[in-house]
């Protein structure tokens, strides 16, 4: 266990599913006590259930990352039930409406910078401030291997993890000084409900194409992609900020 993690305030946004309740559950054995924000009540509370029953610590508080109002009461609700916020994992986000650039709806763009962008923006607006009145913290967004490389069909959602890259290290260097570190992950095709809603795992053709795409033949799992969550929140990367780390199998590096 992280020393540097054990009895801290961590926050998780998208905590519901996937890699949010991956990272959740992996927070929450690290010693972490956590913080789930998400539009999803049920999953909320599934996950919460999870961590406590592995004798953990955490609440769920609902929230929509796309409205300010929203994410200025889950910062708010941490502060009073924890008095602080040491990490946070800005993970909420969308693959909303796939299309090519010219096929795009304005609304069905926006919507999806809305979340995936605009989102972890608010995120850190009001994290950050809780953070420095308790001497620092780290905080990860979730990018994607599209924040990295372009890819056909996915104009909007290509556009928001770029921008969520542009954000964080526009972020990292503001709070270098300030003992604030902020970085993001990218990961490749991992093995979640949003991939499935992509219809990957509709067949086993369609799911082994998608495994070789990546040189290591295979898809990945959230909790890998919350591992690395783990490691750049600790102090084992004390001196890592502003970073874009790919969790993908080898994708990126074709």
């Amino acid at each position: 266990m992280y020393e540097g993690l054990k009895g801290r305030v961590a926050l998780v946004t998208g905590g519901s599913s996937g890699i949010g309740r991956a990272a959740a559950l992996a927070f929450a054995r690290e010693g972490a006590r956590v913080v789930i924000g998400d539009v999803d009540d049920a999953g909320g509370a599934e996950t919460v259930s999870a961590i406590l029953a592995a004798d953990g610590e955490a609440r769920f508080v609902k929230c929509d990352v796309s409205s300010e109002e929203e994410v200025r009461h889950l910062v708010a609700a941490v502060r009073d039930i924890y008095g602080a916020l040491d990490v946070a994992f800005n993970n909420a986000g969308t693959e909303g409406v796939m299309a090519n650039t010219v096929d795009a709806t304005s609304d069905s763009f926006r919507r999806t910078l809305d979340i995936n962008t605009t989102g972890a923006w608010l995120c850190m607006k009001y994290e950050i401030p809780l953070m420095l009145t308790s001497g620092g913290g780290a905080i990860v967004n979730c990018s994607s291997i599209l924040g990295l490389v372009g890819s056909p069909g996915a104009a909007a959602y290509t556009a928001s993890k770029h921008a969520l890259i542009g954000l964080t290290r526009a972020a990292a260097v503001e709070y270098a000084t300030q003992r604030i570190r902020v970085n993001a992950i990218c990961p490749g095709y991992i093995e979640t409900p949003m991939l499935a809603r992509a219809g990957v795992m509709a067949s086993d053709e369609i799911r082994h194409a998608a495994e070789a795409l990546h040189p290591m033949k295979r898809l990945g799992l959230a909790s890998e992609v919350a591992n690395a969550a783990i490691w750049l929140c600790s102090s084992d990367a004390s001196f890592v900020t502003g970073v874009a780390l790919p969790v993908d199998g080898g994708y990126v590096a074709q």
